[in-house]
């Protein structure tokens, strides 16, 4: 949401509204003010959604807004109150559903009911809207706009995170395959774990890294020691400088059950890195099989090891793959277009409630 800003017009201007997440949150504010934008720390957030609904309310009014856009389950629900207290339009990005916890499933079970009566629901790709309609949103409030990623995603690699990559390992690999991702069972991480240990058997020169946290990590932990792959499989932890990792990574292994359109795929690709990934929710809209990468079934830790073996076993099949991935990326999934997309719609929905107030 934030490369989003920054590509949107000049006369559009955008405040960010977080919740404190028990500090989890500053980096966004951090990075938000760094770039020029306001951005503010909510001091209420769920379960007391009302009195959530009334703050934001409040800033909304102060900062004299046209329109909300929220983006995940609790700002839906608490941003879709807010905007109806001061009669503004409202829309929803949606992303994907996880039900990774009984907690998460609640919320996420009230958020298709919210869905249903915001101004405009935004899907991240076409599989994502397929499930906004199964949860009975009118057709004519979606809208598909995919993720995308700025310029600095193609940027030349720098050479020392290729030496601090290799580093983080007792012994440097040869190939280091890399994954992304919080540390959840809908993620998929523990079968990666099962292909790396595939992998490593017949390719010892193999490494495996992983940047992400979650509740899961100690999980995965074991798991990497039960099938000794300590020395070939690192848990490097969340790293806000990824970006730079991502050139100097081999393969990009993404093993999740579900998926909106995940942005780590479209900035692997923008890296010249192919991938092998699960064919779930929008990844397949991105990844084009047998071209930029493999498209492998979730929960299949078999076929993803050998398709990470097919891509490391040929050097030059591996660089053409990524090179097409680069360009497909930087041809189709650019925030230039995105931001006019997104500019066209909230110009809609803004000159709708006009045409309300003039009628």
């Amino acid at each position: 949401m934030l490369g989003l800003a920054r590509h949107l017009p000049a006369d559009t201007r955008s405040t960010f509204m977080t919740f404190a997440e028990g500090g989890r949150c500053q980096a966004l504010l951090d990075q938000a003010r760094a770039q020029g934008f306001d951005a503010i720390e909510l001091a209420h957030n769920a379960p007391h959604v009302r009195v959530a609904a009334k703050e934001v309310a409040q800033h909304l009014r102060r900062l004299g807004a046209d329109l909300v856009t929220c983006s995940g389950y609790k700002p839906d629900i608490v941003g879709w109150m807010a905007a109806r207290q001061l009669g503004i339009p409202v829309l929803a990005v949606a992303h994907g559903w996880t039900a990774a916890t009984l907690k998460v499933r609640f919320y996420e079970t009230i958020d298709r009911l919210v869905l249903r009566f915001m101004d405009a629901v935004v899907c991240v790709s076409e599989a994502q809207a397929d499930k906004v309609r199964r949860a009975w949103v009118p057709e004519n409030k979606i809208a598909v706009i995919r993720n995308a990623i700025g310029a600095e995603a193609f940027l030349p690699p720098n050479p020392a995170y290729g030496d601090l990559l290799r580093h983080f390992f007792v012994a440097p690999p040869r190939y280091v395959v890399g994954a992304a991702g919080r540390l959840s069972r809908e993620k998929g991480f523990d079968q990666l774990v099962e292909a790396a240990a595939l992998v490593v058997e017949r390719r010892p020169d193999v490494g495996f890294v992983h940047f992400g946290d979650g509740p899961l990590r100690q999980d995965i932990t074991r798991q990497i020691a039960k099938l000794d792959l300590r020395e070939r499989f690192v848990l490097a932890g969340f790293r806000s400088d990824l970006g730079a990792f991502l050139p100097h990574l081999d393969v990009l292994a993404l093993p999740s059950f579900t998926e909106g359109l995940p942005v780590v795929l479209l900035e692997g690709l923008a890296a010249g890195v192919p991938a092998v990934a699960t064919a779930v929710g929008g990844t397949p809209e991105a990844l084009q099989d047998g071209r930029c990468g493999y498209l492998v079934a979730p929960g299949d830790p078999e076929a993803m090891a050998q398709r990470i073996l097919d891509l490391l076993s040929d050097d030059e099949r591996r660089k053409s793959m990524g090179e097409l991935g680069r360009r497909r990326v930087q041809d189709e999934f650019a925030f230039t277009a995105q931001a006019a997309q997104y500019q066209l719609l909230f110009d809609k929905l803004i000159a709708k409630r006009r045409r309300i107030y003039v009628s």
